[in-house]
């Protein structure tokens, strides 16, 4: 296997810039994952690392070796696609087999490794049978063993859960972390999934409009993100935004929403202090506020049910609070009715703040 670094790569179609100033140093043997909505760059991004793009600017280097002038053939990699793109009159072996086949790797090697991945993936009692005969979590692991008999510097895997079912998913989810682990594979994995994200990434590249937002561990960037767009993007339900005005009093600084107001931990209060006419966005998570049981953390505001979701384990609640929606995670013991005015309470220490004018937090470093 073998790092992958990109510097300054950029792709432009006409006047459209589709991938801006990318700049990576993925190391060998990490699961990075791109992770962004639909038409941010993610897979223009892993088709330039591919060949399968030409590169507008910028240079991409697979090992020490320069490769952004070579063809897809020539860089050692392997790509996993969305669709399996397999051979229909041939066998699970043959199709396997087949791109070993025309590199003329001998027939004694060839079998080694077509049967070494097939144990790896649980196919060795499937070799024989056609696509047709296999399920769609079977024939995307054939689809990954066509990958794996290559023994290339580097996976390269688009979408490659998307066709399959939400049970098939959470299972081949674990079963590519298990590959990973055992193959020791530098993988770079494109998706628009956050749950395949941040499971299986050692690092996430969010990306938004080409440009690349925050690139961290999947800690971070649910706990520490860069922006309202990581913010808002990772985390199910949504992080919440509450947008107010600051005021200071002594040595204390209040946030106000509408009519109600909480005072600021010194952190944020301090990250403030450079902000023009007093305007904040503070971000709160789901699940980091409380309509009952606070803790001794916690500044309570006023709100209104407006809609309560039911889920067995928990409920999602909906709330108005002075005009602006806010989500609540609570346990299903709580009850209420739509309509009803409650304490919300906000977990202090798990508080973010945003500057309002450029998106970027304030906590961020």
């Amino acid at each position: 296997m073998a790092s992958v670094v990109l510097e300054h790569v950029t792709k432009r179609y006409g006047s459209v810039e589709a991938v801006h100033d990318v700049n990576l140093n993925i190391k060998d043997q990490e699961f990075l994952v791109f992770l962004g909505p639909s038409g941010c760059g993610k897979t223009t991004t892993l088709r330039m690392v591919a060949g399968l793009e030409e590169l507008s600017d910028g240079d991409i280097f697979i090992g020490s070796e320069n490769v952004s002038q070579k063809p897809p053939k020539d860089r050692d990699i392997a790509m996993v696609f969305q669709n399996y793109a397999l051979y229909p009159h041939m066998t699970v072996y043959e199709n396997m087999a087949f791109g070993l086949k025309l590199r003329k790797t001998p027939k004694s090697e060839i079998d080694r490794r077509v049967k070494e991945a097939a144990e790896i993936l649980g196919l060795g009692q499937l070799l024989t049978r056609k696509p047709k005969e296999l399920s769609g979590g079977q024939r995307q692991r054939v689809a990954l063993g066509r990958a794996i008999v290559r023994e290339p510097k580097a996976f390269l895997m688009d979408e490659p859960l998307s066709n399959l079912d939400a049970k098939l998913r959470t299972q081949t989810r674990v079963e590519l972390k298990n590959l990973h682990r055992r193959l020791g594979a530098t993988i770079i994995y494109v998706t628009h999934d956050q749950t395949e994200a941040m499971t299986m990434g050692t690092r996430i590249v969010v990306m938004r409009d080409g440009l690349v937002q925050q690139v961290d561990t999947p800690d971070n960037i649910y706990n520490k993100p860069a922006n309202q767009f990581v913010a808002t993007f990772v985390g199910t339900p949504a992080m919440n935004l509450i947008r107010g005005t600051l005021e200071t009093q002594g040595d204390q600084r209040f946030f106000h929403v509408g009519t109600q107001s909480i005072a600021l931990p010194p952190a944020i209060a301090h990250a403030c202090s450079d902000l023009l006419n007093n305007n904040l966005t503070i971000g709160i998570r789901p699940e980091d506020i409380f309509l009952h049981n606070y803790p001794e953390t916690t500044a309570v505001l006023k709100a209104m049910i407006q809609v309560i979701e039911p889920m067995g384990h928990e409920n999602i609640v909906y709330l108005d609070l002075e005009g602006q929606p806010l989500t609540v995670r609570t346990d299903n013991s709580w009850e209420a009715k739509v309509g009803e005015t409650v304490n919300m309470a906000i977990n202090l220490p798990r508080l973010h703040a945003f500057d309002p004018a450029t998106e970027l937090s304030l906590l961020y470093s």
